[in-house]
């Protein structure tokens, strides 16, 4: 897929990215605890030759494991520094779970002129369960018991979660790299992360979303149900929804041949209208 590179960001920390191809840049964002691994599936070649980016957040994957900086704000500063570091114009940005939150603080922090279009997979408009919404998550009580076990066994924590993240039980083979992938993030960082991205809330944001927007989701739902995904595309003005049939939380590693697809005739979709 690409060398992995090392970009330094203004705030010391050293970190990680896979490039590869040389044509229309698309940048995979990944979610809480996961890593650029997680998108082994979505080479330069599947996606029809486009230019395939995928960071580590810090505090992930090959990333530097630093005390600070593990909000989606700056998360999102981050990216910024990258795509201002690789000089990268008409993006298109692919947020997978807290992926889809780094990508609109970005949108919303540092503007569009280097994004063309937006994939959000697999993400709501928020994940607490604030009062009257009904797609959150987490409440109080399941925060407090998640960073307590993050505290404790963080392995049983990401054990769990991975299996929810899936239609059909991975293979246990498979369970050992997602775990040992989501373990790589030192337990500090782990419960600052998800406090943070557990508490952002983008309804009052998504409508001020200008960049053509494609919303993919599983139709299993063990963690979110397909009406977050058409919530979504009621909040955006230039979003669309595809359901994919065989899929829960990661239609690119269930359905990769489908996503891959997917995706690259979204982007040509956008260039050519552009």
């Amino acid at each position: 897929m690409g060398k992995r590179m090392p970009w330094y960001t203004s705030r010391g920390a050293s970190l990680h990215y896979k490039d590869g191809g040389d044509g229309q840049a698309v940048v995979l964002l990944h979610g809480v605890w996961m890593s650029s691994a997680f998108f082994r599936d979505q080479q330069t070649q599947a996606l029809g030759g486009l230019r395939v980016i995928t960071p580590d957040f810090r505090g992930h994957g090959e990333s530097d494991k630093p005390s600070d900086g593990h909000t989606i704000a700056g998360y999102a500063a981050d990216l910024h520094e990258l795509l201002t570091v690789l000089d990268l114009r008409e993006v298109t940005l692919v947020g997978w779970s807290m992926g889809a939150f780094v990508a609109w603080e970005y949108l919303h922090n540092h503007g569009i002129d280097r994004v063309s279009a937006l994939v959000v997979v697999d993400e709501a408009a928020s994940d607490f369960a604030w009062s009257g919404w009904q797609y959150g998550l987490i409440d109080s009580e399941t925060l407090r018991e998640l960073n307590a076990g993050l505290q404790s066994d963080q392995r049983a924590v990401a054990e769990h979660f991975a299996l929810e993240m899936f239609a059909k039980q991975p293979q246990p083979a498979d369970l050992d790299w997602i775990v040992a992938e989501m373990c790589k993030v030192p337990p500090a960082v782990a419960s600052a992360i998800l406090i943070d991205q557990t508490l952002v809330d983008y309804r009052e944001i998504l409508p001020n979303l200008t960049v053509p927007t494609l919303v993919c989701y599983g139709r299993d739902e063990k963690l979110l149900p397909v009406a977050a995904g058409e919530d979504l595309v009621q909040r955006i003005p230039t979003a669309e929804l595809v359901v994919f049939e065989n899929s829960s939380h990661c239609p690119f590693l269930e359905e990769p041949d489908l996503f891959n697809l997917t995706v690259a005739d979204f982007v040509a979709a956008q260039a050519k209208a552009a």
